[in-house]
């Protein structure tokens, strides 16, 4: 079981936890992780990417072990630590304006 963090905003839209535990098989990617989320909570559909182009949506980012892994794609595979569920992988929404 992988653990999630995911921002204020999709707590509250999906009526969840901070955290979230989340079963992916086989490779586990930001990608599995996301379309792992949408199957198990689909008022999140298209909240975290894009329906359209399957883009990330602006002002989120990805998080594992500190270390911010947004542009490494969805096919970045997550470390052990979070695979065994030390770190949690975090979702968080940007701010924007000065």
């Amino acid at each position: 079981m992988i653990r999630v963090r995911i921002p204020y905003h999709l707590q509250v839209l999906a009526h969840l936890e901070r955290e979230i535990m989340v079963n992916v098989e086989g490779k586990v990617t930001v990608g599995e992780i996301i379309n792992t989320i949408e199957q198990n909570h689909p008022v999140l559909l298209g909240t975290i990417r894009n329906r359209d182009d399957g883009k990330r949506r602006p002002f989120l980012r990805f998080f594992t072990c500190g270390e911010d892994v947004t542009l490494e794609g969805f096919e970045f595979r997550l470390p052990e630590p979070v695979l065994n569920g030390e770190e949690p992988f975090r979702i968080i929404g940007g701010m924007a304006g000065g």
